[in-house]
């Protein structure tokens, strides 16, 4: 029987001061709240990729989920919270989550990827770099995760895989990707190239006739590729040879696929260097630099991993000779397809890309550059959460070859759609930036790919002081590599050059003193076919 006291003494427990509990030591009752299963769900972005394209999957599950479970529809699985993913082949494929925590499992939440093939979807699909490792600021480095140090990288994306097909009589390569086909090396007898399969640049109009009058592989329509068409080509997974003291290049790895394509690093024993290995394209300068005078092309070196601007005389007087890798095509691969969306972004149809308007604004290193990608991710700057450094082939797709500083003022950029941050450079000039990349321009280590430089591209003058100042040696749009760190550099010559009263300090290192800066600026790309 329940006591009129008793009654009272109950419902004071109930009262204002329950959550004290009931009893002498007014300690918290031991019945806690139930702890409610999450209920899954969440966004894919591009909604509509084409093959090898990343896509992002961002969890938007409620009810503080702590673990998750991913299935991809091609067999593929992950558990992290926000994964990333590349589907190899155009189809329809469920994606599934199921979220967990101590209360237990949702239902699973699905959603229906639809996966394009990449070639017919664009014109200028940007072939993958191939690189497959990361590295951090000196040497390789176990691919790091979403929010840590370094995290963003090249090798952490996927784009269009290369697919090669050598035709039956084994004279020529189809990339299936470009739609480009090539001759499987620089001469017809499918031999290893030697110094003397170099031509001219006269050599090189006179080899496109002679190939053509031949039908070589069944085709009369050869020609000197572009340097965008011959950048395809580019396979980042090659090692810079250029800190190697030995002859034997069966240690080396050439920046091209030598499983399709012959080749050979320069001839030591007719005096060239090893990284002699320079193929021309059909891209001259828009004008003649300050520092010699003579004709310049932009060329391809898949002995050392770079593009520069090469003399057509060499000092002496003799002309400069390249190898000559002829292609055959459309000619439409390389030509962009931009619109200015009006929201701070410009999306290049052709690629599939979109990209940032505007740069950062400010020098960086790049391990800062790869920390204000994620950044702005995860702040959904113009509002994507997907942003990322590009890699090297998907900047130099944005390199507008008739824009110089030199020539008309102007960064190699198309200006209509882009801004590009003036500087002033080492030379006290006004200019324009390098731009960091996510690939890392590995060199030759015995312990491994040295990792301490990563691959940039200059929209301003790519200077170096080869011997009394300042010139751009390189040519904007080219593509070379600096240090991951910056100034000051104990193994460089410092320069100092006092202009209109200002003092400006530069680094210049190697053959033709290149500057180096370790502080490079940076632009934002997404996938967004």
């Amino acid at each position: 029987m329940i006591t009129r006291r008793t009654l009272q003494s109950l419902l004071t427990c109930l009262g204002a001061f329950a959550w004290l509990g009931c009893g002498s030591g007014g300690s918290a009752s031991s019945s806690q709240t139930a702890v409610s299963a999450p209920s899954a769900a969440f966004t894919v972005a591009p909604s509509a990729p084409v093959a090898s394209q990343t896509v992002t999957f961002t969890d938007a599950s409620t009810g503080s989920p702590s673990s998750w479970s991913w299935t991809f529809g091609d067999g593929s699985t992950s558990t992290v919270q926000n994964p990333t993913h590349a589907y190899t082949a155009a189809g329809t494929y469920t994606v599934s989550l199921i979220a967990s925590n101590t209360g237990g499992s949702s239902g699973p939440a699905t959603r229906t990827v639809s996966v394009t093939s990449a070639s017919a979807a664009l014109t200028y699909p940007i072939v993958d770099s191939g690189q497959t490792k990361c590295y951090d600021a000196t040497g390789e480095l176990a691919a790091p995760v979403a929010s840590a140090a370094f995290y963003g990288q090249d090798a952490q994306f996927a784009d269009h895989a290369p697919a090669y097909t050598l035709a039956s009589d084994g004279k020529t390569v189809l990339d299936s990707v470009t739609g480009l086909r090539w001759m499987r090396g620089p001469n017809t007898t499918l031999a290893a190239p030697t110094s003397a399969d170099k031509k001219t640049w006269s050599g090189a109009q006179a080899w496109v006739a002679t190939v053509n009058a031949m039908t070589y592989g069944g085709i009369s329509d050869w020609r000197l590729p572009t340097i965008k068409e011959l950048y395809s080509l580019m396979n980042f997974r090659g090692t810079d040879p250029s800190s190697y003291t030995g002859t034997d290049t069966s240690v080396l790895t050439p920046f091209i696929d030598t499983a399709y394509f012959v080749f050979a690093y320069g001839q030591t024993s007719t005096g060239e260097r090893l990284i002699d290995s320079q193929y021309a394209s059909s891209n001259l300068f828009t004008l003649n630099p300050a520092e010699t005078g003579y004709p310049k092309l932009f060329g391809l070196n898949l002995a050392d991993g770079r593009i520069k601007g090469y003399d057509l005389i060499m000092p002496g007087g003799a002309e400069k000779t390249f190898f000559v890798q002829l292609v055959r095509g459309t000619g439409g691969y390389g030509n962009n397809a931009f619109t200015d969306l009006g929201d701070g972004t410009v999306r290049d149809a052709a690629t599939g890309l979109m990209w940032t308007k505007a740069d950062n604004g400010s020098p960086v290193t790049w391990q800062a550059a790869l920390a204000w990608a994620q950044a702005r991710s995860a702040a959904r700057h113009l509002g994507h959460a997907d942003w990322r450094l590009p890699n090297a082939k998907e900047l130099h797709s944005l390199v507008s070859y008739a824009n110089a500083p030199d020539y008309n003022g102007k960064p190699a950029l198309d200006t209509a759609y882009f801004t590009c941050t003036g500087i002033t450079n080492e030379n006290g000039d006004a200019d324009f930036p390098y731009y960091w990349t996510s690939t890392t321009h590995a060199g030759y280590s015995t312990t491994g790919s040295a990792g301490s430089q990563a691959v940039y591209i200059p929209f301003g003058r790519a200077l170096g002081w080869p011997s009394s100042g300042w010139v751009d040696v390189h040519g904007a749009g080219c593509q070379r590599s600096d240090p991951k760190v910056g100034p000051p550099y104990p193994y460089a010559t410092a320069h100092s050059v006092t202009k209109n009263g200002t003092t400006s300090i530069g680094y210049s290192f190697g053959p033709q003193g290149d500057a180096i800066r370790g502080l490079n600026f940076v632009r934002l790309v997404r996938d967004a076919p």
